[in-house]
């Protein structure tokens, strides 16, 4: 456990539910644990105790990836921790495939609606039917326009044409849209909807004051630091600005709240979670000012500054989205000036 961890209270320490197994964390608040193909190797789901329409059952949160081990697994809960009821509805906290993958499947499964932002929605329906924003040569002249131009990172990068589809290879034809501030009853207790924004298009967390209970999704992780992308399709957006204000909003929220994130342990510490990863964030984009004032940098020219690590090309691509966004984040505040140089790479200097 490192430094920032220690700030944080575990109270389930390192008990972790088995893979096809549950762990009631609140009443009637079970969490599930899948198992991902990455580096970060798992996503936490969870099940709510529900009642809809006078029919008992349990509300499914996040869906996992689109794989056989993965449904599998689910098929086991189904078998061994539901007593016996259905499931009556699915919700996704946001359309990232460990979220999205299985919402076809465990709708139709079911027989019923997945609930989800707009936005995330149909974003994950382009997503599936294209390549926008995670591959293919789109993906590729982007990462090239901010210095990545590599010739076996750039050839790998084309070559990752169906990265969503592959793990989101259908999305539920219809759905149910969830709005910020939105109040899902579940099971007699209210369950607020409380949008973020910088990590995903309409990331809904949700937020239940009778229990004290916080499913962040991934807009608050408690050993990593989330995600926050530039993609091709949205190439002058500033979403790290757009996350640091959503996750400041979220300390409205109870500083003793148990917080279900997506990644890692459940732990109560949020306000102090918020607080870290702010200053994380900060340190980065000064990092990236003084190394603008030295000489002219790219986002490629940054991975080692903000990353100081190797990394693969899964998470290099990830990393990449992350450094332009930083650049962003100072460029669009007027704190750098972007140029496009002679060999068309974005470079960004601290100097008119």
């Amino acid at each position: 456990m490192n430094s920032l961890e220690q700030q944080l209270h575990y109270p389930f320490g390192d008990t972790l539910p088995e893979v096809g197994t549950t762990l009631e964390v609140a009443p009637g608040v079970r969490w599930l644990r899948m198992l991902l193909p990455f580096q970060l190797n798992h996503i936490n789901l969870w099940l709510l105790r529900d009642r809809i329409d006078g029919v008992e059952g349990w509300s499914i949160v996040d869906c996992g990836i689109t794989n056989d081990a993965t449904r599998d697994a689910w098929e086991q809960v189904f078998a061994n921790e539901l007593g016996g009821l259905p499931v009556l509805r699915v919700i996704v906290t946001h359309m990232h495939p460990d979220h999205m993958g299985l919402a076809h499947w465990l709708t139709e499964r079911w027989g019923v609606r997945l609930w989800i932002s707009a936005t995330d929605y149909n974003t994950a329906r382009l997503a599936s039917a294209s390549t926008t924003g995670f591959g293919g040569d789109g993906t590729a002249r982007f990462m090239a326009s901010h210095g990545l131009v590599d010739p076996e990172a750039q050839e790998k990068i084309k070559a990752r044409k169906n990265y969503y589809a592959s793990m989101v290879p259908q999305v539920p034809n219809a759905f149910r849209r969830i709005f910020d501030g939105d109040r899902l009853l579940v099971n007699g207790h209210a369950w607020v909807c409380h949008v973020g924004y910088g990590h995903a298009p309409e990331h809904m967390s949700l937020h239940c004051e009778a229990l004290n209970v916080l499913i962040s999704g991934d807009m608050v992780l408690p050993r990593i630091s989330t995600n926050v992308s530039v993609h091709e399709v949205e190439p002058e957006s500033n979403p790290l600005r757009l996350y640091l204000d959503s996750i400041t909003r979220m300390k409205a929220l109870p500083a003793e709240v148990l917080v279900l994130p997506s990644h890692g342990r459940p732990f109560v510490g949020l306000h102090t979670r918020v607080d870290q990863l702010i200053a994380h964030h900060d340190e980065r984009l000064a990092d990236v000012i003084t190394a603008c004032t030295e000489a002219p940098q790219c986002a490629a020219d940054l991975l080692m500054i903000l990353f100081r690590r190797q990394l693969d090309l899964h998470q290099t691509t990830f990393a990449m989205g992350e450094s332009v966004a930083h650049l962003h984040a100072l460029w669009l505040n007027g704190q750098l000036t972007r140029h496009l140089d002679a060999d068309g790479v974005y470079r960004f200097t601290t100097r008119a």
